[in-house]
């Protein structure tokens, strides 16, 4: 199982991880051994809740396919192990992070002391200006 949160968990029959060949670092190993890590999850089939399928659905990632595939290649490591932990993790990561609900901005409008502060400094910028300028040209 992979635990998302305390309600939440995803049976490992539901990912499919296959090995691939890395480019990543494995010394002369890269060139014999598949030790990189292929990571596939179906939204769509999941026992994920309906509401968390259609935040992942809705999200622009470019690992969810268009078919509402998860894709991820975890390569940076150089056994198979820690790239499938990786993988998981990243899995883990993206999905707690569609169940997050982002706050709602609240408009505000800037208060009396801001506005006068703006102002002022606007002011000071302006007679810095005015007094760069050449002694006797009055427009």
């Amino acid at each position: 199982m992979l635990r998302i949160n305390e309600t939440i968990a995803i049976p490992l029959s539901e990912i499919a991880i296959s090995q691939i060949r890395s480019s990543g670092p494995g010394g002369q190993n890269v060139n014999k051994v598949a030790n990189g890590v292929h990571l596939r999850f179906n939204i769509n089939a999941s026992s994920l809740p309906e509401s968390c399928k259609r935040r992942l659905l809705a999200r622009s990632d470019r690992r969810i396919s268009s078919d509402g595939t998860i894709v991820i290649k975890a390569q940076s490591f150089r056994s198979t192990e820690k790239n499938r932990e990786d993988a998981l993790q990243r899995l883990q990561m993206l999905i707690g992070a569609a169940l997050r609900r982002e706050k709602k901005r609240v408009p505000t409008s800037p208060g009396k002391a801001a506005r006068q502060k703006r102002l002022a400094g606007k002011l000071h910028r302006g007679r810095q200006k005015t007094l760069r300028r050449k002694i006797g040209t009055e427009e």
